[in-house]
């Protein structure tokens, strides 16, 4: 019984010691958070605290140890992968943290990451394991100094100038490679060349130790070290070059007095080099405005060279203008008195001095302008000729105003006979439109504008579109607001005429009575010329209708030269740029002198005209400068200079394909349409120069071009010689392709002008169509036409090209005995195509030589025909055939026959001169080589003669 006890209770002490073996019952435990260095280029990691893993199961065998660490990703997820924990003890439950492989603190200076400890179970194979909680490790690596300083640039250079101690030349700067504030930080530099007067301080600051000399030495040169805190020194010294200047003088910098330009190269810079020189004081306000004077070119500036009628039809205008000062003509003679002045664009000028130069429009000219809905345009210069005050004006009193236009006009789309009044006049600086709508019932309304443009003796254009009640100024293309628009009351109303009047106003003698009477005078109309205007005017003209758009307005004024700016996006912080709407005046303002001299030297030139007018334009340069201490503020004188724009190079306008010789039978020239004289007329333009096509609006940059897009403004067809007789001859055009065109014809005996800008074929195809016609019994033998064509208002001319008409005139008309005296002259007349009357080509180089040997033959012939008829009577026949056979020397019997019905000759056209006259070629001179005879075919007439003449080198044949 004791026995049985004593095993039970060994049993039951066996089991519990197996069961208390086998219970892991507690995690492992470790610190939350752990601090670790590792030096660079090392693996082993010092933590504080160090790692060690308890277990409240130990002592117990595998539950109660260590068996390991595992290293899981930090925050970053990339810094476990360089570390492992390894258990130095497993029963203590110590750890060492280590790096796979060497550290470097440049690409990382820090790492962290969390660990976990694990148990070792419940037996030998690990079973049932715990692991403790996650305990985050920071690692830093510490630095090693394996790095030297290297500067930023090995070339340092400064420029200074002389006689001043500066606190800082220039600042030279060197970086460290190492990752830690010791090793990276650059804690001295030092100049390593003796005897130098610079000295450098630990921020790599160089200042002079004295004055400089730039005649003493122009140039320092000197080499500077740095070193780090760990005492490393830089790999390279660098280089410091300090070059000592004169004395400061504040101004402008690299000015070229003069600049020229090349018409067709586009934009150019005005100032490429220039920049400003402030002497190191501190400026915080730049304004510079430059000035291009071109008041003296045209009007104003570089226009296109054409009339005022060819620039609107260019730009687009609605045709229908009315010329109010036209150039003098018998059919325009109100201007013939006033005085004109040359201009260099070939427009016409016309000078008034306010008091005995007025122009009165006829009143078929004025009727045409009626209408409270038309448009005003002219060109205006106050001043700047020699006027004299009016009479009537006493000293000290207030100048009157001045009218350029005063109209009264009846209204055309009225029933009844009502008049409308305006006028245009100039104040002061003051420009002022009154307006009646109806002179016998509405009241005037007054539109003002205050404009510097009427009263600073420059050209401007101006455009008035008046769609009443409203009004619209354009002045040099830019709108202008009326200042004021009012009521003018009652005021004495205009005469009820028809007048219109340039440079003046009309007002009547019994003005003031019809004041008081309110009365309108009639019968007489007496009075005198008010208001006169003092000053030049061009190009006025008023089309009624609709207003002009503002496109249009913009592209009559349009001036095609003035200054410009590069490129805007160039522009630096706090710069601003103004150029005026004529692009004369460009103003430049910034706070910054080196964004400032960057936008100066971006100041263009340009001229969009392929044929500029050349000439100087001077140019000026004001600068104004603002300082914090205004009294010592420097101040800048005004440069000047000047811009040359050089002589382009002329178009060769070329006229070819015709002539130099037409010749025709005479009664084509009879018929109704006559005969073209320029069927195959060709005219080229080309040019000898690169043309700049992106300053001309087009793409592809530089051109080469022989063919350029030309336009011609004019082409005139002359008769040499004597004018036609308009009773025998004269020159017929296309008068409905010339109104279409809207080109205009001048037609007299003593030429034909065709005017008006327009393409070349649009020449080409008018100048094909002129034919010259002749009356019945009118043709000569020659007559001679010259043809010639300009551009750019007459600016550029072509060659003249000649044509010489002929007639060939019908041999059996020839010899009838009515016309004997007419074929005797016709030989003897010096005519460039008298051999050409046999159908032949006589080897006479010289056209207007006789040929001797046919007409003795036929003199004669008919001398002997009269003998014959006189005295034999009876024998003339067989007489006059022993004659013609013993003269002709051979020639075959039915060559000729003679027939005394019709007294008429016939010549075989199938024989040769040489042949039927048995003359050598050689007696009369050189045979051209350009001519030559072809037979006529079998079913013509024998009297009429086909001549074809060879042209050119080609050889092809032209017939006639």
């Amino acid at each position: 019984m004791d026995r049985m006890s004593f095993l039970s209770f060994l049993l039951l002490c066996l089991t519990s010691v197996a069961n208390g073996n086998k219970a892991n019952k507690h995690k492992p435990w470790i610190e939350t958070e752990y601090q670790g260095i590792v030096m660079e280029n090392d693996n082993t990691v010092l933590l504080n605290p160090p790692l060690f893993a308890l277990d409240k199961d130990a002592p117990l065998h595998y539950a109660g140890e260590i068996c390991g660490f595992r290293v899981h990703n930090g925050p970053t997820g990339s810094s476990s992968v360089q570390f492992e924990a390894v258990v130095l003890d497993r029963s203590t439950g110590e750890g060492l943290i280590r790096s796979k492989e060497p550290l470097d603190c440049e690409s990382q200076r820090e790492h962290s990451f969390t660990i976990q400890a694990y148990d070792c179970g419940e037996g030998p194979d690990g079973a049932n394991s715990k692991k403790s909680h996650k305990a985050t490790v920071h690692v830093r690596v510490n630095d090693v100094n394996e790095f030297s300083p290297v500067f930023v640039e090995r070339r340092y250079e400064a420029s200074v100038p002389e006689g001043r101690l500066f606190d800082r030349i220039l600042r030279v700067e060197a970086l460290d490679a190492d990752c830690s504030p010791q090793y990276s930080q650059i804690c001295f530099y030092d100049i390593i060349t003796p005897n130098v007067p610079f000295v450098i301080d630990n921020d790599g600051n160089i200042k002079n130790t004295e004055p400089l000399d730039s005649k003493r030495q122009r140039v320092h040169t000197f080499w500077v070290t740095a070193f780090d805190c760990g005492k490393n020194r830089a790999q390279a010294d660098a280089q410091v070059v300090v070059t000592v200047k004169p004395s400061c003088k504040p101004g402008w910098i690299g000015w070229s007095k003069r600049v020229e330009y090349t018409p067709g190269s586009g934009s150019i810079p005005l100032f490429p080099s220039l920049h400003l020189e402030t002497c190191e004081e501190t400026v915080w306000n730049i304004q510079a405005t430059v000035e291009l004077q071109t008041g003296h070119i045209g009007k104003g500036c570089d226009r296109d060279s054409y009339s005022d009628r060819s620039v609107r039809r260019l730009c687009g205008a609605v045709r229908g203008e009315v010329d109010l000062l036209p150039p003098p003509s018998p059919a325009a003679n109100w201007t013939s008195a006033l005085p004109t002045l040359p201009s260099s664009d070939s427009s016409l000028v016309f000078s008034f001095n306010g008091s005995t130069h007025v122009a009165v429009v006829p009143d078929s000219v004025a009727a045409a302008v009626s209408g409270d809905h038309f448009t005003l345009q002219l060109w205006m210069r106050r001043g700047g000729i020699n006027t004299q005050p009016p009479t009537n004006q006493a000293r000290g009193n207030r100048r009157e105003e001045e009218t350029i236009v005063c109209s009264t006009v009846k209204n055309g789309q009225s029933n009844d006979d009502s008049f409308s009044h305006y006028s245009l006049s100039v104040h002061g600086c003051r420009l002022s439109l009154f307006y009646w709508p109806d002179v016998s019932a509405a009241r005037p309304v007054k539109f003002l504008w205050k404009l510097e443009q009427v009263c600073d003796s420059e050209w401007h254009h101006l455009s008035l579109s008046v769609q009443f009640p409203s009004v619209t100024l354009y002045v040099d293309g830019v709108t202008f607001d009326p200042a004021l628009i009012h009521d003018n009351g009652a005021i004495p109303n205009p005469a009820p005429r028809q007048r219109l009047v340039i440079g003046a106003c009309w007002e009547t003698e019994d003005k003031q009575k019809d004041i008081l009477n309110n009365t309108i005078p009639e019968g007489k109309d007496t009075g005198k010329y008010v208001g006169g205007y003092r000053g030049l005017l061009s190009g006025v003209t008023v089309r009624p209708g609709s207003v002009e758009p503002h496109s249009v307005v913009e592209c009559l004024y349009a001036c095609r030269e003035g200054l410009d700016f590069g490129d805007l996006e160039t522009l630096g912080s706090g710069m601003k740029v103004h150029v005026n709407p004529s692009q004369s005046v460009l103003v430049l303002e910034g706070d910054d002198i080196e964004s400032f001299n960057r936008a100066v030297q971006q100041v263009t030139y340009r001229n969009s005209l392929r044929f500029a007018t050349p000439g100087v334009r001077p140019l000026k340069l004001t600068t104004s400068l603002r300082c914090f201490n205004e009294e010592s503020c420097l101040t800048l004188r005004q440069l000047e200079g000047y811009l040359v724009v050089l002589q382009p190079d002329a178009p060769q306008i070329s006229l070819s394909g015709v002539g130099p010789h037409l010749a025709r039978p005479a009664p084509e020239f009879e018929g109704p349409r006559g005969v073209p004289l320029f069927p195959e007329l060709r005219i080229v333009c080309s040019l000898s120069h690169a043309v700049n096509t992106a300053a001309q609006g087009m793409e592809g940059g530089a051109l080469m071009s022989d063919a350029v897009a030309h336009t011609l403004d004019g082409c005139e067809v002359q008769p040499l010689g004597e004018e036609l007789n308009p009773e025998r001859e004269e020159l017929l055009v296309d008068m409905d392709a010339l109104r279409e065109r809207g080109l205009e014809i001048i037609n007299t005996t003593a030429y034909i002008a065709i005017t008006g800008a327009e393409s070349i074929s649009v020449y080409e195809d008018v100048l094909r169509s002129v034919r010259y016609r002749l009356a019945k019994g009118s043709a000569r033998f020659e007559r001679r036409f010259r043809l010639s064509c300009s551009e750019m208002n007459g600016r550029y001319t072509s060659n003249e090209l000649t044509l010489e008409v002929n007639f060939l005139h019908s041999l059996d008309s020839l010899y009838h005995p009515s016309h004997l005296l007419a074929s005797q002259q016709q030989f003897l007349h010096p005519s460039h195509h008298s051999g050409e009357l046999s159908g032949h080509t006589l080897p006479n180089p010289h056209r207007n030589s006789v040929v001797p040997g046919a007409a003795t033959v036929i003199i004669m012939v008919c001398v002997g025909f009269l003998v014959v008829m006189v005295i034999l009577g009876v024998f003339r026949i067989r007489s006059i055939h022993r004659r013609g056979e013993g003269a002709r020397g051979g020639s075959k019997e039915d060559s000729g026959q003679w027939d005394d019905s019709a007294l008429t000759i016939i010549v075989n056209p199938m024989e040769s001169y040489e042949s039927r006259m048995g003359i050598s070629a050689d007696t009369e001179g050189e045979v051209e080589e350009d001519e030559e005879v072809v037979e006529s075919p079998d079913d013509a007439n024998d009297d009429q003669r086909i001549i074809i003449k060879k042209e050119g080198r080609d050889g092809n044949p032209r017939r006639y």
